[in-house]
């Protein structure tokens, strides 16, 4: 079974490499087949070894390659660790792959850069596998790069735009920032276990838990699980390094579906989820996750509520999902979070993707303002987008209910410091959800049509797949197909695995959870009514209340008046101004810190290189042999006469020195 695992990352690679190097010789239907059978192989083999581990209760674990060891212990191994929580990624991040693989077919068809685009994103499935499949801290770490160096790559996929130059770049470092916090975490986790395997790690975990660091007398663990968290705040956007996912709309809608998804965002939960046996021993830490996945899911969503381009609005909603599910790894709740992950791929995939159908038929256009009305040209699109939109806000019977409300239990019955707060944030989130997703779905599919002139617009690229400027209508089915594939888990997801997820023991073996410390999820064990009741159930609960009243709030301002938006912004632009430039947290990290590293740089650059380095050291040093070379070169005149009277100065010196040096003590004792 390890043999076949195998198949599950080198398929898409291979289709990668193929798409990448040979792709002029192979064409585009070239490119794009063997990508897509690459992928179709890794997701069809992860079935079988999700069936093999769920239904057969295997867990697949070995060493697959070992390339370097030391003399003191250290096995840097490509290996694989496959149980419940690793199959259930592998299956989901291969089929929302592949969803977006054929999707790119239809969406991408007239782009120039279609071979290297198919290439991308199957090298982008290869890393996400690679690092869910992991056994050890260093092939986790390779996955983790890896995505973050191929998100890079699509972010400035069309590399002649600086604004998207600009995204990649500001990604690229903001993930570096979280990921100097990774290094050193697993760098702790080394030199206090002495491996980097799992198994080995986990074992160690109560002694991590009883060590402190020398200086400052802090916890190793939770110095340790900190640090790994500063990693996924990165990865998986958290505030305050959160800035890069919204600038990551300027790559493709496909690589957006993709990124937002199943993949790169939610590398930070499953790392988080997967290292739950250190997480569970430092409340401290699981505190500090809780609080700031708050702040995420909560303020996230309000700026949201602003956006007026249709790709930033979901990419608003995915930082406020993300935040949902840090909350749930706050609260001990890993198996919910990890619910959360799988629902939430499903319905974003299908949100982005249908917000690129729209896109299309709307010959690039991405300001929601700017369309209404296209129920009646793109109904496919349509009622796709109400389901995704519906299972994002969590209405009872959706995929999104059941997780989102998992979520809302599992704080409340939680007791660490923060969880207060925590309970209003993602309470009052949901009304907040509610409110910007129906926005963008009236504002685009209801309502006056607003598309007949378009006038100015910023096409999301150059290419308008020959619509000119005839009236929308629905995409081919290489592009509604997915979607449709898409919207069915989106439903039928949640109800299915509420009841292993929340109330069983799906995650046992995988998932390390202290009840005696941490008991939300035995109370949602407990308290778990059934799917059919626990949907019947949510049409009376305050989160479905508020679900209600943000989509009617949403109906009022941008359906039946209007012209209230417009009002209120007149009436507090304060507050709009302060959403429409993200809490200036743009300009923050402009001045303070790329301003600083600039101050800092220029200071190294002027004192350091020019004046001491150049000016003191290199020049300086020349500037002293030359002056020296300058005197000596008077001495040598070319008379002899000249040579011969030095010589007598010099002997005349040296027979001083030598007949007067024995009474010289004694003089110089005198004179005291």
């Amino acid at each position: 079974m390890l043999k076949l695992a195998l198949l599950v990352p080198l398929a898409p690679l291979a289709g990668a490499i193929a798409a990448g190097l040979f792709g002029r010789t192979l064409g585009r239907a070239g490119a794009h087949v063997v990508t897509i059978f690459g992928v179709l192989v890794a997701t069809i083999v992860s079935a079988l070894i999700f069936w093999a581990v769920i239904a057969e209760h295997q867990v697949i674990s070995g060493t697959v390659y070992t390339w370097a060891q030391t003399g003191g212990g250290l096995h840097l191994e490509i290996g694989f660790l496959i149980d419940s929580l690793t199959a259930t990624m592998m299956l989901v991040v291969s089929f929302v792959s592949l969803m977006v693989h054929i999707y790119t077919i239809g969406y991408m068809a007239d782009d120039p850069g279609y071979q290297r685009f198919f290439s991308y994103i199957a090298l982008f499935t290869f890393s996400m596998l690679m690092l869910v499949m992991s056994n050890n801290f260093l092939q986790l770490f390779f996955g983790w790069e890896a995505v973050g160096l191929v998100s890079y790559l699509l972010i400035g996929f069309w590399y002649k735009r600086p604004s998207a130059i600009y995204a990649n770049l500001k990604a690229f470092i903001v993930n570096r920032v979280g990921d100097i916090g990774f290094v050193l975490g697993i760098g702790l986790i080394y030199a206090y276990c002495g491996s980097l395997d799992y198994a080995a790690v986990f074992a160690q975990s109560s002694a991590l838990a009883a060590s402190v660091l020398p200086a400052g007398g802090w916890s190793v663990l939770t110095v340790i699980c900190v640090c790994l968290f500063i990693g996924a705040m990165g990865k998986s956007a958290q505030f305050p390094l959160h800035v890069w996912l919204p600038d990551s709309m300027e790559g493709p809608t496909p690589i957006s579906a993709l990124i937002h998804a199943a993949t790169m965002v939610t590398a930070g939960i499953f790392m988080v989820a997967r290292t739950s046996p250190l997480f569970e021993l430092s409340e401290a830490a699981l505190s500090f996750v809780m609080v700031i996945g708050a702040i995420t899911a909560l303020f996230m969503g309000f700026l949201g509520i602003v956006q007026n381009d249709i790709k930033r609005v979901i990419a608003y909603s995915t930082l406020s999902q993300l935040g949902y599910m840090t909350v749930a790894l706050g609260a001990s709740a890993y198996s919910v979070a990890i619910f959360h992950l799988v629902t939430h791929a499903f319905f974003k995939a299908l949100l982005f993707l249908a917000a690129g159908s729209v896109i299309i038929a709307m010959h690039h256009e991405q300001d929601i303002r700017r369309m209404g009305g296209l129920w009646r040209y793109m109904p496919i699109t349509w009622v796709t987008c109400v389901i995704g939109g519906l299972a994002l806000i969590g209405m009872p019977g959706f995929a999104g209910f059941y997780s989102k409300d998992s979520i809302i239990e599992a704080v409340a019955h939680s007791q660490l410091p923060g969880s207060g707060f925590a309970q209003f944030a993602v309470t009052a989130g949901v009304f907040v959800t509610a409110l910007y997703t129906f926005r963008m779905i009236f504002l685009v599919f209801h309502g006056k049509e607003r598309f007949g002139a378009h006038g100015s617009h910023e096409h999301e690229h150059e290419h308008d797949h020959g619509h000119g400027d005839s009236a929308p209508h629905e995409t081919p089915a290489v592009v509604w197909v997915p979607l449709v594939l898409l919207a069915i888990p989106s439903v039928l997801v949640g109800a299915f695995g509420v009841q292993p997820l929340v109330a069983g023991d799906y995650f046992a073996g995988a998932i390390f959870v202290d009840h005696n410390a941490h008991e939300a999820v035995g109370e949602l064990a407990r308290e778990f009514p059934g799917a059919l009741n626990m949907a019947l159930e949510g049409f009376v609960r305050l989160p479905f209340l508020l679900a209600a009243a943000g989509v009617a709030l949403a109906w009022l301002l941008y359906i039946k008046r209007p012209e209230l938006p417009e009002a209120i912004r007149a009436r507090m632009p304060w507050l709009y101004r302060l959403l429409d430039h993200k809490y200036y947290l743009d300009q923050i990290n402009e001045i303070v810190f790329a301003g600083g590293a600039r101050w800092i740089g220029a200071g190294f650059w002027k004192q350091g290189d020019v004046a001491l380095i150049d000016g003191a050291l290199v020049n300086g040093s020349a500037r002293v042999v030359g002056r020296l070379a300058q005197l000596i070169r008077r001495v040598q005149s070319g008379f002899i006469y000249h040579y011969a009277f030095v010589m007598l100065v010099g002997i005349a010196v040296m027979l001083f020195v030598f007949l007067t040096w024995p009474y010289l003590p004694a003089l110089i004792a005198d004179r005291r």
